[in-house]
């Protein structure tokens, strides 16, 4: 696995530190935020179109809308990776 790190939150405090990393060889982008809330977790859950809740494996996580552009970086790497 070869993880290259893409950003992390300009507003954070190095202790609280959404972040962005790309593993452009398994074609992922690697996500670190926030946990919501219970109340917004069961609503996600509630929304959601998948069958039942979240399985313990996956999480549902917040991320600022000030990284956007680091999400569109790694998207942008991953995609560059499926091409060649």
């Amino acid at each position: 696995m070869s993880v290259e790190f893409v950003g992390i939150d300009p507003n954070t405090d190095r202790d609280h530190c959404p972040a962005v990393w790309v593993d452009a060889a398994a074609q992922e982008v690697l996500l670190q935020g926030w946990k919501p809330d219970a109340e917004t977790h069961a609503e996600c859950e509630a929304t959601s179109p998948a069958n039942g809740s979240v399985p313990d494996m996956e999480a549902i996580i917040r991320i600022p809308a000030r990284m956007i552009p680091m999400i569109r970086e790694a998207c942008d790497a991953v995609e560059r990776a499926r091409l060649r």
